[in-house]
């Protein structure tokens, strides 16, 4: 039998999902989290063989006695994984102190974690990617760097999670300004700026770096731009993946040596021609995530394409290798997350009704989620771009 440690089963609150596929499949789930056993929802409980609570999942000593205590009863183990990029680099330590053998090790995770890192493998892959210094080369070579790559550039942390800390520099004053008053500067990276909506191709890879699920979201405003101006959180995934996103997809699991793992790997799409990247509607690479799309983002693909990525990630991991067969029944899927301080013409009740006939979810947000993408979430899935339009339209007219 599978050992499987998925640490942090419980957050986000459907990665139970998870958990439940792989009991289904015959792998022994062993948990790992920071809440107590008896705050885990009913059906987590029921996809677990057993729960180890930790006061701290940042707290490596408590980590590696809670995976020894499973490896001691249960035998050798065989997985460990959070699906979560906050954990990314302890789950890489602990594989590498209880020789897994799947997944990514302490000496392969900087390419997934540090922005700067990932420039490197697209080089090798030849992919085109924005132009980029580490702001830890210090200011005069920031400016040597402007004068070619012009303004404005784009400052972000070298490390880190979605939009948080991330600076748009209009001119040399606001980058003058940016190194005097941030006081972790020198872990930022610096890059010229691109403008594009954002589209990301997730997919789920097996052992042999071959896709067993592809999709593709995209988003009209950035996660930069919703968390920065308040905006509402909207995106979609596209009824038919763009044949040139599915190219530079599978180059960048080449590219990247991607095995074993969901992924969400984030382009721009060019609103405008760029020197040295491309022309409009060519896509240009920004980062890889090694991990599935944050907040609903694996159910939205799910209601889009008539899956369970749950399921296939779980097959994954059981058979290398996918059950169920592609029902080739698609939709647009449409997520808008609305903000509980704000007035809309159409209030929470008359927009379940105005589109009953194509709501599929409406949760409210975990307050650790909101930021991002809202408080009040919808998921809509419609035939056509016209449909999806008016969806999203009704759904952000604020008043």
């Amino acid at each position: 039998m599978i050992n499987f440690i998925f640490v942090s089963p419980n957050f986000p609150e459907k990665y139970w999902q998870f958990c439940d596929e792989l009991q289904k499949n015959g792998v022994r789930v062993l948990g790992i989290g920071d809440a107590p056993y008896e705050s885990l929802s009913e059906e987590l409980k029921n996809s677990l063989t057993e729960y180890y609570a930790v006061g701290n999942l940042g707290d490596y000593d408590q980590m590696y006695r809670a995976v020894g205590y499973f490896a001691w009863k249960y035998g050798r183990i065989d997985w460990i994984e959070s699906n979560n990029e906050c954990w990314l680099e302890s789950d890489a330590r602990l594989r590498t102190d209880f020789n897994v053998q799947t997944g990514v090790k302490l000496d392969g995770i900087e390419a997934f974690k540090e922005k700067s890192e990932m420039k490197r493998y697209y080089a090798k892959g030849g992919i085109r990617t924005a132009r980029q210094i580490k702001a830890s080369e210090g200011l005069e070579a920031v400016k040597r760097f402007s004068k070619d790559a012009g303004y404005p550039l784009f400052a972000k942390p070298d490390v880190g999670v979605g939009a948080g800390g991330a600076h748009k520099l209009e001119d040399e004053a606001q980058l003058e300004d940016f190194f005097q008053n941030t006081p972790d500067a020198g872990n930022y990276v610096i890059e010229e700026f691109v403008t594009g909506n954002i589209c990301t191709y997730d997919a789920i890879i097996n052992s042999k770096g071959e896709p067993l699920a592809e999709s593709m979201c995209v988003f009209p405003p950035s996660i930069a731009d919703i968390v920065n101006q308040n905006l509402d959180c909207t995106y979609y995934v596209e009824r038919h993946m763009s044949e040139n996103l599915r190219f530079w997809g599978r180059r960048t699991v080449e590219a990247f040596g991607v095995k074993s793992r969901f992924i969400h790997l984030e382009f721009f799409r060019l609103d405008k021609p760029h020197r040295g990247l491309g022309e409009v509607g060519d896509f240009v690479a920004l980062e890889v995530n090694m991990r599935p799309g944050g907040g609903y983002t694996p159910d939205i693909i799910n209601y889009a394409h008539n899956i369970s990525t749950f399921k296939i990630w779980a097959d994954m991991v059981a058979f290398d290798r996918r059950t169920t067969p592609d029902p080739h029944d698609d939709y647009f899927c449409t997520y808008v997350g609305r903000r509980d301080s704000v007035r809309y013409a159409y209030d929470h009740q008359a927009l379940i009704d105005k589109y009953s006939y194509a709501m599929m979810m409406t949760p409210h947000i975990d307050k650790a989620l909101a930021g991002a993408i809202g408080e009040q979430a919808y998921i809509a899935r419609f035939r056509t771009e016209e449909e999806r339009d008016a969806f999203l339209a009704d759904a952000c007219h604020r008043i």
